[in-house]
């Protein structure tokens, strides 16, 4: 199998899968579809999101017309990757916390779960954790924040500080009990965009693990390694394009999105 591939997110959190794709396969040729129109997904109805994640996939497929699917966003993965997979006709890869090697890498057994309330609260999240990391303390934080922070980053503005530290208080105060906390997943795509800063507030070193070197390797796989070598266009898509997402586009080696109007749900406001 070869051709490009597509990812798709909320908004620009899907970038920092990209960017391990980049690394596993310079050459091949990525599309990038946000539905930016309706940021946050976590505040959606699960019904309806559904249906829009299915329409926004569909159109963005049709446009572009990749190899594989990437559904590079944590909620999403957990309500729509079924659905996907029936309704499309090419591979189409989720995304899910990284719970099984942060569990393989922590010397202390104590992990912290850094997701969107969304993910935090879905059964699937939890079901991970008793699968991958049963012998493991696991410390959840609902980080909504840093969603918005790592948006605005992509757009310019450089992250708040005072708001990282705020948001990320219950996970730096797990470093400070028996046994101590070690390890970071990064259960939501947008995350690793801000890791520098989240690693420079940490008061203790602390291991970050996120999802896109699975993501990359799994692409790899179903693509084989002449993929790297059928270097197709970049194209980008989203449903409320506008500058400051061209900037955060740009800033990864994309081009300027174009307008996505999926079918369904179409009308609705966001």
């Amino acid at each position: 199998m070869t051709g490009p591939v597509l990812i798709f997110d909320s908004g620009v959190g899907g970038l920092s899968v990209a960017a391990a794709l980049r690394r596993h396969a310079p050459g091949i040729g990525l599309g990038y579809v946000c539905d930016n129109a309706w940021l946050p997904y976590g505040l959606r109805p699960d019904a309806s999101l559904t249906r829009r994640i299915v329409a926004v996939c569909q159109a963005a497929v049709a446009a572009f017309r990749p190899a594989v699917l990437v559904v590079a966003c944590n909620t999403a993965s957990t309500l729509a990757l079924e659905p996907l997979r029936r309704t499309l006709a090419i591979p189409v890869v989720g995304t899910v916390p990284a719970i099984k090697p942060a569990a393989a890498l922590s010397r202390t057994r104590h992990l912290g779960l850094l997701a969107t309330t969304a993910t935090l609260r879905r059964p699937y999240t939890q079901r991970l954790i008793e699968r991958f990391a049963a012998g493991c303390r696991v410390t959840g934080i609902a980080a909504d924040a840093l969603v918005h922070e790592a948006e605005a980053r992509l757009g310019g503005a450089d992250p708040d500080a005072a708001r990282l530290d705020a948001a990320l208080a219950p996970l730096w105060q797990a470093t400070k009990e028996e046994p101590a906390l070690d390890t970071v997943v990064l259960g939501c795509t947008h995350f690793p965009l801000l890791t520098p800063s989240l690693a420079a507030l940490a008061p203790v070193p602390l291991t970050w693990v996120d999802s896109g070197e699975a993501i990359a390797r799994r692409v790899g796989q179903l693509l084989g390694p002449e993929s790297s070598r059928c270097r197709a266009g970049d194209q980008t898509f989203a449903t409320a394009p506008g500058p400051l997402l061209t900037r955060a586009l740009a800033a990864y080696g994309m081009p300027p999105p174009l307008p996505l109007m999926p079918a369904a749900d179409a009308a609705a406001a966001p």
